[in-house]
């Protein structure tokens, strides 16, 4: 969701998750539900103690049921769902609290994540937030916590097209997150979860190769060049080293790295994050590397390798895959896949 996008200087707001928001609405649907009233205004308590107030952007009652709407904030993250309604209906039914999903909400097709096939797409953490409030709401109002809720995201189908979730077999429409309640801007720990949660869904498939890519281009191109399906393509980026720390302890047989020849090269030099603010090529090093001193005094990689021609890509494949082998490599296969800007490979290293 923030591919491409520099981090700001600037101080920023943060916003709440998607989980926070459901949360907020079910506690605004029990109060109309059992206390008759639909609040303005809803205050809530995240999993670290904070106690954000949200408005309550609609509410309606019917016969044994009651809903209400949260416009969510994500702050100054670039997040798909900024702005997005997110809906609970609640009614009283069955034992405990349930959940259904409703418009806009995903459903789990394939093992491997959080939530088991055939589950709403809402995670333990934002379920745990709306069975405390069913909870606590039950207790002031004197009612049994037998509540089934459902989550609806109008326009969540299409948004979720915008997001991995096809890939990772949520279909039908966005996931509800969140663990601290909290969006942080520009954070890369939801993209990094991501990538985790992707390689549970390729191991639970039972696939023994799979590949991570810089970008669409390069993924195109591995994907091509193997057949793989869209579950063996990881969503990396620039966060190698989150995607290959997490396979380190949880490993598929076979691991290909795609990307264009300057992140390939700062991958070589030892680079995990291949952000162009966070690393950057060492014109020395890559000369030494190739041979050829002219190297040294060379702004991009591309004007090097026009200068150098095939040695250069050549030998920047072979040093990423020695890079990431090296440090990676006990229990990977490691192979690395070269390709220029409109996607042709032009070097491959390893396997």
């Amino acid at each position: 969701m923030i591919a491409g996008m520099e981090t700001p200087k600037k101080e920023l707001r943060r916003g709440w998750t998607t989980g926070a928001c459901a949360t907020a609405a079910v506690k605004a649907a029990l109060e109309a539900l059992w206390g008759g009233t639909a609040p303005e205004e809803v205050t809530i308590t995240l999993p670290r103690g904070e106690t954000p107030s949200f408005a309550i952007a609609e509410a309606r009652t019917g016969d044994g049921w009651a809903e209400a709407g949260v416009v969510k904030d994500a702050g100054d993250d670039p997040d798909v769902t900024h702005g997005a309604l997110i809906r609970a209906r609640v009614h009283v039914a069955g034992t405990g609290v349930s959940f259904r999903a409703g418009e806009g909400v995903g459903t789990v097709t394939r093992p491997g994540l959080p939530i088991p096939p055939g589950e709403p797409a809402i995670n333990p953490v934002p379920r745990q937030m709306m069975a405390g409030v069913v909870a606590e709401l039950a207790a002031r109002f004197g009612r049994p916590a037998d509540v089934e809720i459902t989550i609806s995201i109008p326009g969540g189908a299409a948004l979720a097209a915008k997001t991995w979730n096809p890939r990772l077999g949520i279909a039908g429409g966005l996931s509800v997150l969140g663990t601290t309640g909290i969006v942080r801007p520009f954070s890369c720990s939801a993209w990094i979860a991501s990538i985790h949660r992707g390689i549970d869904v390729a191991r639970a498939a039972g696939l023994t190769h799979v590949a991570g890519c810089t970008g669409t281009t390069s993924e195109r191109a591995v994907q091509a060049l193997f057949g793989l399906p869209d579950h063996a393509m990881l969503d990396m980026g620039d966060f190698a080293g989150g995607m290959l720390k997490y396979l380190a302890k949880h490993p598929v047989e076979r691991v290909t790295i795609g990307g264009g020849l300057g992140k390939l090269a700062k991958l070589g030099q030892g680079a995990l994050d291949l952000h162009s603010a966070r690393s950057q090529v060492d014109f020395a090093r890559l000369a030494a590397l190739v041979g050829d001193p002219r190297v040294a005094g060379c702004n991009t990689v591309l004007e090097a390798y026009e200068i150098v021609g095939q040695p250069l890509p050549d030998a920047v494949a072979e040093a990423a895959r020695a890079a990431v082998a090296e440090r990676f490599g006990a229990g990977l296969r490691i192979d690395i896949v070269a390709v220029d800007r409109e996607g042709a490979v032009i070097a491959r290293a390893g396997p």
